[in-house]
């Protein structure tokens, strides 16, 4: 295989440097091993280049691990450990922290205070989907918060422990209802179409892969009969993707309301038919 056939959103490799795991597959001046490194900012966008103008194809979120490939000038080369996903983020948002992370944001977004005390000013929030890694637990005032390592704190009935994860991934894509459209997002705070499925899915246990096309050739079943559709299938067109919350209406992230949105799903194939065309596939998800 040569590198005209890797989709170098899944493949680190460029003519000066690539990842040591491709060597024999592309040609490049030098190959380098990823080092493991870990995100320790709320969210981080992951960029086509290493400039602060160029496009946002992705983000990460705390708690994800990435291999570092490079480290240049405050970028950083790296591909997500968990989709494969190769791009380059600021490097300020990186830490080598290896300890074990234990729990798992399910608000949508929830705040990291100093201190296990509300009236305290927030220090950063966090996404749907963040990880945390939590060392104690302490009360005040009746309610409960986790503690880190740092002495920071979160709410702990907006976490939920990482080997108990959610068991509905429509359930999880329905908090973020009104969560506005950001192209590349895949946070609580901004989200696209297929953000939306994949950080729906990981707080179920579930990766799946990022852009929907992506997704449409790998996440579950193909589904030939569209009148059988139910909760969880996705609907795929060109370029988007919707979940079925039942047999008639879907959840999605979408550019016309700039919002997460649930609407029939007739409604959005008449709209989307405008620009896009109809459907082009629908997918059934495996079973946990």
């Amino acid at each position: 295989m040569t590198s005209d056939k890797l989709d170098p959103r899944m493949h680190a490799f460029r003519r000066d440097l690539a990842d040591i795991r491709l060597k024999g597959q592309v040609e490049a001046t030098g190959f380098v091993e990823g080092m493991k490194h870990r995100i320790a900012a709320p969210v981080v966008d992951v960029r086509t280049a290493p400039r602060f103008d160029s496009s946002v194809n992705t983000q990460l979120i705390r708690g994800q691990d990435v291999l570092v490939f490079e480290q240049h000038e405050g970028f950083a080369w790296i591909q997500n450990a968990d989709d494969g996903y190769v791009g380059y983020i600021n490097d300020a948002a990186l830490e080598t922290e290896s300890s074990i992370l234990t729990h798992r944001v399910i608000a949508p977004r929830t705040f990291l205070y100093p201190g296990p005390d509300l009236r305290l000013s927030p220090a950063v929030a966090l996404s749907l989907g963040s990880q945390l890694t939590i060392f104690a637990e302490k009360e005040t005032r009746g309610t409960r918060y986790g503690i880190l390592k740092s002495g920071e704190a979160v709410v702990f009935s907006h976490i939920k422990p990482l080997d108990k994860p959610e068991r509905d991934y429509v359930s999880v894509a329905e908090r973020l209802v009104y969560t506005p459209y950001l192209w590349g997002g895949v946070s609580g705070f901004g989200i696209d179409c297929s953000g939306l499925v994949q950080l729906a899915m990981a707080v179920t246990g579930k990766i799946v892969l990022r852009d929907s096309d992506m997704q449409a050739g790998t996440i579950g079943t193909f589904i030939e009969d569209k009148n059988t559709l139910q909760r969880g299938d996705l609907v795929f067109w060109q370029g988007h993707v919707a979940i079925m919350m039942n047999e008639k209406n879907v959840i999605h992230a979408n550019g016309t309301s700039m919002d997460v949105q649930i609407e029939p799903l007739q409604k959005a194939c008449e709209r989307i038919a405008l620009h896009y065309g109809q459907p082009t596939c629908f997918r059934r998800p495996s079973p946990s």
